[in-house]
């Protein structure tokens, strides 16, 4: 077997996506994109049948039939019962790894790579990296470093990048929570004496960006997402430190990746105990009261470790306490040499993959 053939199941959130991507890329094998489309009516189709297409609009999606591939690569509930269909046509043969969080066990899996936000049992089929997966790489940001730098040039030092995330399972991201990121990041843009390069994302409430461009009076650039070019990997490249909203992983993992100074801004604090009244929020309670154990999630556990360790700290905290990021050394490299373990047969196989002991989490969890 030379190179082994990959699918990526692309769906609509673009956290997943840039994980799956980067993962393809650390692999080097031939990789093909699947966009899929979802019905609305996905979640009862797959819950209730597991193995189906029911829950694709195949119309309005990528073909899917033969040559079948060596590997699937998916992330997210709506792309697994069409991963396990992919390999059950293949007789087999396709092996499926699933990044984040399964809504399946994890034994249905080839592999699972996921964080420790999740709480997944231990097992050899699990490997539990730091942060999620990301593409940002010293030779990108050095690219647009490049394309923009004379774009900033009038903004006073240091850059702090705002990196917006927005509204997730209990976490509700409303004009208060906006108003309170504004004003903290005012505070410290002004006691650093600098000014703020900030960015929305596909989460964010559609006001944030406005609200955001009224509150905020020290010298600023903001970037509504959907826009024209696209300054985020210029903001990583550029900034000299950083304010993230906790609930973003993705975000928080793409910032850790410069080394530069993070400050984490927690969304929490304006959610009372009314904020699990609202529909995700509730369906996200019944589901981890009443589902397994992996469906439970901690949407502070990353950010809340990234603290202990020193590789960031909170917004408003005391600036002696300020710490900076490290970079993603190895996560990604972990995940594809897992991947390159389940083929053992191929000639470029890469490098040797990891050990048993660390595909699962020290902890036990």
């Amino acid at each position: 077997m030379t190179s082994p053939r990959v699918w990526l199941l692309i769906g609509e959130k673009a956290g997943d996506n840039t994980q799956l991507r980067a993962l393809a890329k650390a692999l080097g094998w031939s990789t093909t994109e699947k966009r899929c489309r979802y019905r609305r009516t996905e979640l009862l189709t797959n819950r209730l049948l597991g193995t189906t297409l029911l829950g694709m609009i195949r119309a309005r999606s990528d073909p899917l039939e033969p040559e079948w591939p060596d590997l699937v690569l998916t992330a997210g509930r709506r792309n697994e019962p069409i991963a396990r269909w992919i390999a059950r046509e293949s007789g087999g043969r396709t092996r499926i790894v699933h990044v984040g969080r399964p809504w399946s066990s994890p034994e249905r899996f080839d592999l699972v790579v996921t964080t420790p936000q999740y709480d997944l049992p231990a097992s050899d089929r699990v490997l539990v990296v730091d942060m999620p997966l990301h593409g940002v790489r010293p030779e990108a940001l050095a690219e647009a470093a490049r394309s923009w730098r004379t774009q900033f040039v009038d903004l006073p030092r240091p850059r702090i990048a705002v990196l917006v995330g927005g509204p997730t399972g209990f976490i509700g991201f409303g004009k208060r929570t906006v108003v309170r990121l504004a004003r903290e990041s005012e505070t410290l843009a002004r006691w650093r004496g600098g000014s703020l390069l900030v960015t929305t994302s596909a989460r964010t409430p559609s006001f944030a960006a406005d609200l955001l461009e009224r509150e905020l009076t020290v010298p600023t650039r903001i970037y509504p997402h959907g826009g024209e070019r696209n300054p985020y990997m210029a903001y990583l490249a550029l900034a000299d430190e950083f304010i993230v909203t906790g609930e973003s992983a993705s975000m928080l993992a793409e910032a850790a990746a410069t080394a530069k100074p993070i400050h984490i801004f927690d969304p929490t604090r304006e959610d009372g105990p009314w904020s699990r009244l609202r529909p995700r929020a509730l369906g996200r309670l019944v589901r981890e009261a009443l589902g397994p154990r992996r469906m439970k999630r901690d949407p502070l556990g990353i950010p809340r470790a990234l603290v202990e360790k020193g590789r960031a700290r909170w917004l408003g905290e005391a600036p002696r306490n300020a710490s900076r990021g490290t970079p993603q050394t190895d996560d990604l490299e972990r995940a594809a040499c897992a991947i390159r373990r389940l083929f053992p047969e191929a000639r470029d196989g890469g490098a040797q993959a990891p050990s048993d002991a660390s595909m699962t989490p020290k902890d036990g969890r």
